[in-house]
């Protein structure tokens, strides 16, 4: 089975009324730390094991006091963290957009907002893909 597929949907999921979609690119990785998209999509974030990791382990224990103090870090680059629980995480940087994280029960799905865009917009479409997952028990 292909997880990429479901990067579209993640991007297409956030098209305003207008149809100006707010993701631009997107990632779901799992719990355990392995990557279920492939960096071979265009829309595909393209995350380091450790980044994937330090996210994993934060969304997992519930305690995100780690991204709080130190950031959260994407791609290469350090988003600040706005807010979070063990569901959810949204981060910001200036000039580079925003990042919203959710996790399902296996799997975190991972958006990012272009600069300019609508970060609610991008809320709603990984939100679509978590439901889904957790529709399908995943």
């Amino acid at each position: 089975m292909s997880w990429n597929a479901y990067i579209d949907s993640i991007c297409d999921n956030t098209a305003d009324n207008a149809g100006t979609k707010h993701c631009d690119r997107a990632a779901i990785v799992g719990l355990n730390g392995s990557c279920w998209t492939t960096c071979d999509h265009s829309k595909s974030m393209k995350l380091e094991p450790s980044e994937i990791t330090k996210l994993a382990n934060a969304m997992s224990s519930g305690d995100t006091s780690i991204l709080q103090s130190g950031g959260i870090v994407l791609e290469g680059v350090k988003y600040q963290f706005l807010r979070g629980d063990d569901k959810m995480i949204l981060g910001k940087k200036k000039d580079h957009g925003a990042i919203t994280i959710q996790a399902s029960k296996t799997a975190l799905v991972i958006g990012h907002t272009q600069e300019g865009c609508q970060q609610g917009n991008t809320n709603k479409g990984v939100d679509s893909i978590v439901t889904y997952l957790e529709g399908i028990n995943m």
